[in-house]
């Protein structure tokens, strides 16, 4: 996730490890700014704070009630665009793939023959996908981007990717409720029937220091950004369903901690709907799950409610974008390719292109492309890591990271050469 510095710095980045060094009165306040003031140690503490609070964007409703099984009104269309700074690191034993017999596949877990040479834990295959130290996972009703923290590849038994991979895995997991009957998209939390995603990725969390402890002994902290589409019903009256009963409402569940990021866009107002906030404990030290990190997702996850509308856009993505594109290039290049999927100068077969070897959503290349549906979230994804990628490569370029570093006092130029990872995902109804 960090790349080291060209310079001697204080970013914690540039370590391997995590020891503790003095404790900072200034430390402890209640809410830890984005981007703490004052020169930090050259070890990075895991100091204790005060819980975040989670929050709650929209004052609505309680949302309806589900049961177990019963499909969803609504649903994500989605698209995977990855870049990784460098090659990614095959899964150590005992998450490597079994052998294959085949002298034609690569020995790795990551190379596009993967859908031959998959990974496994507990004797299941692991969700999602691995993009360098990151992990991302898109389904009709859940997407994630997780964030390995590289630093520990320097560690003999250092690997953020596997963990990156192994608590989004747990937490879809979770979220699907397998292998448990209290919680879950399906059946909702054990009180009311909605979801609860932190405590699903309590869960994951948990599972995966069970799976990483002796004898596999693998160690590694990721940042974690999910978001979980449900509904609610409206406070009364009709909303344009044909029975004259009113008409669910799209809900999106957020859960975000670190600086992984999930942003919800509007393509027909070009406006920011919702973005999460990134937690820090000082600069380029985010907060993460994982060895030796005071952070848990039942005390620092942050869970927002966010009320949408069919046709918005929500993006996961890690920090490699963010670090190299402001708020206002996302939305202008989100809502650029929306448009221009609208406008059919790209071809509908543009989707199933995919040189990584990934199962993909099946679109009706014929159907409606309003608001970038029938495939256009790929184009989404792919347009946006590239205009990341470009500012990350450029060692003369203008970034937000450039920016807050100079700010913190430290030496810093170009853009941020990281691991990108994007998921866009489209709200639509779901057709019955």
């Amino acid at each position: 996730m960090r790349r080291l510095p060209r310079y001697p710095s204080s970013l914690c980045s540039s370590l391997p490890i995590y020891t503790p060094r003095r404790a900072n009165p200034a430390a402890a306040a209640t809410h830890l700014p984005r981007y703490p003031l004052g020169p930090q140690s050259a070890t990075c503490l895991w100091f204790s704070a005060c819980d975040e609070r989670r929050s709650s964007s929209n004052a609505s409703p309680p949302e309806t009630r589900r049961r177990r099984g019963q499909t969803l009104p609504f649903r994500f269309e989605t698209g995977i665009a990855l870049f990784a700074k460098r090659t990614p690191r095959p899964f150590p034993p005992p998450f490597l793939s079994p052998p294959s017999g085949s002298f034609s596949d690569p020995l790795s877990t990551h190379h596009r023959s993967r859908d031959r040479r998959s990974a496994y834990v507990n004797g299941e295959l692991i969700r999602g996908r691995t993009n360098g130290d990151d992990a991302v996972l898109a389904s009709d009703s859940f997407i994630c981007a997780n964030d390995g923290v590289g630093a520990w590849s320097a560690r003999p038994r250092g690997h953020s990717g596997l963990w990156a991979r192994l608590i989004l895995h747990f937490w879809a997991q979770a979220v699907d409720g397998v292998g448990s009957s209290e919680s879950s998209s399906t059946g909702g939390d054990r009180a009311g029937g909605r979801p609860d995603p932190v405590a699903d990725l309590q869960r994951a969390f948990e599972q995966t220091q069970e799976a990483t402890s002796p004898p596999n002994d693998w160690q590694g902290t990721t940042t974690v950004a999910g978001a979980q589409i449900f509904y609610r019903e409206p406070n009364g009256g009709s909303n344009g369903a044909e029975d004259g009963s009113p008409s669910p409402v799209p809900v999106l569940y957020v859960t975000n901690l670190g600086d992984s990021q999930i942003m919800v866009i509007r393509p027909s107002t070009r406006e920011i709907v919702f973005k999460t906030t990134e937690q820090w404990h000082w600069f380029d030290c985010p907060r993460q799950l994982g060895t030796n990190s005071p952070d848990t997702p039942a005390k620092n996850a942050v869970l927002d409610v966010v009320d949408i509308q069919e046709g918005d856009v929500v993006i996961a993505m890690s920090d490699g974008v963010i670090d190299n594109l402001w708020p206002h290039e996302i939305v202008e290049c989100v809502c650029d390719s929306v448009r221009k999927w609208e406008s059919g100068t790209v071809p509908a077969d543009y989707s199933a292109r995919d040189d990584d070897g990934a199962d993909l959503q099946e679109f009706d290349a014929d159907g409606d492309r309003t608001g970038g549906a029938n495939g256009g979230m790929q184009l989404v994804a792919d347009e946006l890591m590239e205009a990341a990628r470009i500012i990350a490569v450029d060692p003369f370029a203008e970034s937000p990271y450039m920016e807050h570093a100079i700010e913190e006092g430290l030496p810093s130029e170009g853009g941020k050469l990281d691991d990108i990872s994007v998921v866009a995902a489209l709200c639509r109804r779901t057709i019955k």
